[in-house]
């Protein structure tokens, strides 16, 4: 567990996305996908936007992925993160799916905080593993999943 004030800016499971973090906590990468048409979609919701069933089911994926953007705050958007500055945020497509984009973390190794990698280190196109940080003093026990660069 790593005390990097992240907790600030907690998920929020809803009914439609528990599952995702349950198997988050379970360092597992599961993406709500319709039983009927075999579509995937993320963000959860109960209805698919393409057959508009109402049955789903969650995917196994690899946590493979790519980074699509990224950004990197100058000067921190929140006061408290001002001692992880310079931190990143990145948007991640998966490798199975590159459609479904992930927001999350560049971390330099699972549990380590936020600023671990340099601003230079990153670059679009770059492949990203998920590494799983459970979050220090979030009011419910909570798992996230980060991102590795894969080692070439």
């Amino acid at each position: 567990m790593s005390d990097d004030r992240s907790t600030l800016l907690s998920p929020v499971p809803d009914d439609d996305g528990a599952p995702f973090w349950q198997y988050a906590a379970q360092g597992e990468l599961r993406v709500q996908a319709c039983a009927d048409c075999g579509e995937l979609r993320f963000p959860p919701r109960p209805c698919c936007p393409h057959c508009h069933s109402f049955a789903s089911e969650w995917r196994l994926m690899s946590g493979r992925g790519r980074i699509w953007s990224y950004v990197v705050p100058h000067p921190p958007l929140l006061p408290a993160y001002a001692a992880q500055a310079p931190y990143n945020a990145i948007v991640v497509e998966l490798a199975e799916a590159p459609r479904i984009r992930l927001v999350g973390n560049l971390v330099s190794e699972a549990g380590a905080p936020l600023n671990s990698v340099a601003p230079e280190r990153i670059r679009i196109g770059a492949r990203v593993q998920a590494v799983y940080a459970e979050l220090a003093g979030a009011p419910v026990a909570m798992t996230v999943p980060r991102w590795i660069l894969e080692r070439s």
